[in-house]
């Protein structure tokens, strides 16, 4: 070795043959580490950090980067002083026989084959950062254990903020495969998150089903009853009027949603005269100018402005074609002023209260009560918001089943009167057994099924007779939109599936009453 700690040249060859010298190591490498127990040492220091007031250890070899012109050998380490500071004794020369294998140069290549484990050797701890090339041995580590796996998860790791946001995203399934994973992964640990991902998916079912596409006909008496049920109205509507306002409610919601080119398609109306259906071709315009004109009675028996003025005819037909003859052809404009007079009598029937439920209203060749005037003015606006419906091809349901229930009640008090009319124009059977008004008398079961349905005992000899289930001769078993499809006139009494039994001639002449209650 020269000065400056490189080999010479001229001694290439023989130190190739000698054995070489080990670096220093510390005192206690010259003790027996099996016979002597170790006190528990410190922790490492973490890499890049040393110990306050201790010199960091020296590399061994020309690569360490120690000085030119300084012996890498004489660099002595803090393991190789004793406590007073002095440094630790010279380390002697293995001998010849010495079976420990001598430290490799760090200029040459190892050797292949394994090596013999030496207290003090270099090792590859299990983390796989190699041990210092010099001298220094660091303190053993207790070891942890083996390291648990892993938790491998395809999720990406995203703010709550960024997978709330996803939220609406996921319910409707258009997430990409990581985000689907990192929302369902954060789901199972935020309540709130799988809160409001549950009423989203929720949601989303609505905007999936496979029903029909408008809206259930009870929405609006539920959402009506449930506020009202939490701040009751300070004037509530009547009973018998709620039918007529939920009717003219949903035909007005028809009307809104049609284009202004729907208003002039063909509406074909159907009603039944004596014997035969008779029908009458109009356009959406035109049945809005027919409700307008026969809603008219109702105002002028409440005291309102009749639209077609004092001198209007009481029939509902000819007030019809007198409207039509000075409207000339109606269009969207009418729809206003139809839904301003129905907000009009629903308004004043509310604030009248029971005092106005027995005003008479006049139709010419008979009259009804205003109850049940309403029920009858509902009835139609639902057949020809039905009329309409088909006409433009909208979805439209039948009433509510309260609602149903109050239409075919006066339809059902209604048939005795229309079946006396019938027999006096020689169009039905004559009376049978006549009795003292207000007593029981022949009469005809008709059974209504459904949920707005019911069992009703009409009087077959008599308007002013009383049926009674023991007086029954016949009974008729009809579903309830077959029925007041019967009384609208839009299918004959030989159309009307029907269970019959009992007497034939009076299940005909009901029958046929019951479609005879239909006009324009």
């Amino acid at each position: 070795m020269t000065g400056d700690g490189r080999a010479s040249e001229g001694d290439e060859d023989g130190v190739r043959g000698a054995r070489r010298i080990p670096g220093p190591r510390g005192a206690a490498d010259d003790l027996d580490l099996a016979a002597v127990p170790l006190p528990p040492l410190p922790p490492l220091p973490p890499p890049g950090a040393g110990t306050p007031g201790e010199a960091v250890p020296e590399q061994s070899g020309a690569d360490a980067g120690a000085p030119a012109g300084e012996d890498t050998a004489s660099a002595a380490s803090p393991d190789e002083r004793d406590t007073r500071g002095e440094p630790g004794p010279e380390p002697e020369p293995a001998a010849p026989d010495d079976p420990a294998e001598p430290e490799p140069d760090a200029c040459e290549p190892a050797e292949s084959g394994p090596e013999p484990e030496t207290p003090g050797a270099d090792r590859t701890p299990a983390d796989g950062v190699p041990a210092p090339a010099s001298g220094f041995v660091p303190a053993p580590v207790p070891d942890p254990g083996p390291d648990p796996e892993p938790c491998v998860s395809a999720a990406p790791v995203l703010p709550h903020r960024d997978l709330q946001a996803l939220l609406g995203a996921w319910a409707l399934s258009v997430c990409s495969a990581e985000e689907t994973a990192a929302v369902e992964d954060h789901l199972t640990r935020c309540l709130p998150c799988a809160d409001e991902a549950k009423r989203l998916r929720e949601a989303v079912g609505l905007l999936h089903s496979d029903g029909a596409l408008d809206l259930d006909a009870t929405l609006r008496s539920r959402v009506v009853e449930g506020c009202l049920g939490r701040r009751p109205a300070r004037i509530p509507i009547p009973g018998w009027a709620a039918p007529y306002d939920a009717e003219t409610a949903r035909l007005d919601a028809l009307l809104r949603d049609i284009g202004d080119a729907d208003w002039d398609a063909q509406v074909r109306l159907r009603w039944f005269e004596k014997e035969r259906r008779t029908d009458r071709w109009t356009t959406v315009g035109g049945v809005i100018s027919h409700l307008t004109a026969v809603d008219g009675l109702l105002s002028a028996a409440l005291g309102l402005d009749d639209p077609l003025g004092g001198r209007a005819p009481l029939d509902p037909t000819e007030r019809t074609e007198a409207s039509w003859a000075a409207g000339g052809s109606p269009t969207r404009a009418v729809r206003e002023p139809w839904r301003a007079q129905s907000h009009e009598l629903i308004r004043t029937a509310s604030f009248a209260g029971r005092n106005v439920a027995e005003t008479s209203v006049s139709y010419g060749s008979f009259a009804l009560p205003l109850q049940d005037a309403l029920v009858d003015r509902a009835f139609e606006c639902w057949v020809h918001g039905w009329d309409i419906a088909e006409a433009v091809a909208y979805p439209y349901p039948a009433p509510s089943a309260a609602h149903l229930h109050l239409m075919i009640d006066l339809a059902a008090r209604m048939l005795p009167a229309a079946l006396a009319g019938r027999r006096r124009a020689g169009l039905a059977g004559p009376a049978r057994d006549l009795v003292v008004p207000g007593e029981p008398g022949r009469s005809l079961h008709l059974e209504i099924e459904g949920h707005a349905g019911g069992d009703w005992y009409i009087a077959l000899d008599s308007p002013a007779a009383l049926g009674t289930r023991e007086t029954a001769v016949a009974q008729v078993a009809l579903d309830a939109v077959e029925f007041c499809r019967l009384v609208a006139g839009h299918i004959s009494p030989a159309e009307a599936a029907a269970g019959q039994e009992g007497d034939r001639e009076a299940i005909s002449d009901v029958l046929f009453a019951a479609a005879s209650l239909s006009r324009l």
